[in-house]
């Protein structure tokens, strides 16, 4: 069956639509109950980052796997289908492999050649395969894709700054304050984002950096790594207090600082500007914050905007070299799906040439007669030979040519020429 993408990411969508998509693991296991409800859907695998949303299906057809992506993706957020008209893109089969290869590859994030996507792409399919919705298809389609974004790792320096969104955001905050050095700051979360922030701002010589999380355990064991200290994420109103910068990184599913308690820090230390820098998707700064006098608040928004601009400057060689190993990947990737489909009329094709050979050798047989073994044998050899290579151009042509879901018509002309039944096993 072929294979069809719908996505929302985001270049074309707000980021209040890429909060109230994303997925979280409730939403997933829903998510896969609904596949097999499904007309049309055979397989599926959600991807969902903080920076898109996207479903892969196996489907029937375009129009039928169209409307059942759609469908899964509105009802398992409970978001109107009219709202993703305008936002929602579709890719179908080749075009598919090619925007997840570049998605894994990280040619299709908010930094070029980030590494998070690459291991994201490999759990989405983990997640489907262990809830019984990824089929050889898209299982076949993910592990491509994961080669295409090992390799562009490997093979460019893509890969080499995979912290650059948490380092344009300490930037962003040292221009916003004047200078890092000796500043209190506060990090909310205790993952892998928290702790490259705690990373970069050491790396301004910050003063004292406080860690707080849900988590005490997770929040000790940064803190530990980092010489920072750490407390539950219910003294952060005590902490905001204090603190000259806030850098909030959760995974939590609605908003983590919010307006009336930065409010009440502000009147507490009127004479001090706070900046908070908001890491997380869905946000978790109460937009409202900003409306705080003495307050600066950096959220992804932001930090989407500046390096939407820059993204490919002075990357112009590893970015034509990754763009090259994805279009050979996705090569690669076309040749063994159609191989696969095509089986049957492949094995007939070459059996064709075979029995051309083996006529023709026994048509002339009389004249081989005086041969020595050796001699007969590599006569019979470069028979062959000649044969595989005249069929080879055209049995690639047909793979590059043949979608699944259509009519075959390139495998039919050619089963004609070559007077084979197409439908033969």
């Amino acid at each position: 069956m072929p294979i069809l993408a719908l996505g929302i990411s985001f270049p074309r969508a707000p980021i209040e639509l890429l909060e109230r998509l994303a997925f979280t693991d409730d939403d997933l296991a829903k998510a896969s109950r609904r596949v097999g409800d499904l007309e049309g859907l055979e397989e599926a695998v959600v991807l969902s980052t903080c920076n898109r949303v996207e479903v892969y299906g196996s489907v029937a057809s375009y129009h039928a796997g169209f409307l059942a992506l759609k469908r899964l993706l509105a009802e398992t957020r409970g978001i109107d289908p009219d709202e993703l008209a305008g936002p929602l893109y579709a890719h179908w089969e080749q075009q598919a492999a090619e925007h997840l290869f570049a998605v894994a590859a990280g040619l299709d994030s908010l930094v070029l050649g980030e590494t998070q996507i690459h291991a994201q792409v490999r759990e989405a399919l983990r997640r489907a395969e262990a809830e019984g919705t990824a089929g050889p298809a898209l299982t076949a389609l993910f592990h491509a894709a994961g080669r295409a974004g090992r390799r562009v790792r490997q093979e460019t320096s893509l890969g080499a700054a995979p912290d650059a969104l948490v380092a344009l955001a300490a930037t962003l905050a040292e221009a916003a304050l004047g200078r890092l050095a000796g500043r209190q700051v506060v990090v909310v979360g205790a993952g892998q984002i928290a702790g490259l922030a705690v990373k970069h701002l050491r790396a301004r010589n910050v003063g004292p950096v406080r860690i707080l999380n849900r988590s005490l355990e997770h929040a000790r064991a940064l803190a530990a790594r980092t010489d920072s200290e750490a407390g539950e994420l219910h003294t952060l109103a005590r902490a905001l207090v204090s603190a000259d910068l806030v850098v909030s990184a959760t995974g939590a599913a609605g908003l983590v600082v919010h307006r009336d308690e930065v409010a009440r820090a502000i009147a507490a230390r009127p004479s001090r500007p706070l900046v908070l820098v908001d890491l997380a998707v869905p946000r978790d700064v109460d937009p409202e914050v900003a409306s705080v006098d003495g307050v600066r608040v950096i959220d992804i928004v932001a930090l989407r905007d500046r390096i939407v601009a820059d993204r490919e400057e002075g990357a112009a060689d590893d970015l034509a070299r990754a763009r090259r190993i994805v279009d050979e990947e996705v090569r690669r990737w076309v040749l063994r799906r159609r191989g696969d489909e095509l089986a049957p009329l492949i094995r007939s094709i070459r059996r064709r040439g075979d029995e051309v050979v083996r006529a023709e050798l026994e048509r002339h047989a009389a004249r081989l007669a005086g041969l020595t073994p050796d001699e007969r044998q590599a006569v019979e050899a470069l028979a062959r030979g000649i044969a595989a290579k005249l069929l080879h151009d055209p049995i690639v042509g047909l793979k590059e040519r043949s979608e699944p879901g259509a009519d075959r018509l390139y495998a039919r002309l050619l089963a004609e020429l070559l007077g084979i039944d197409p439908d033969a096993p």
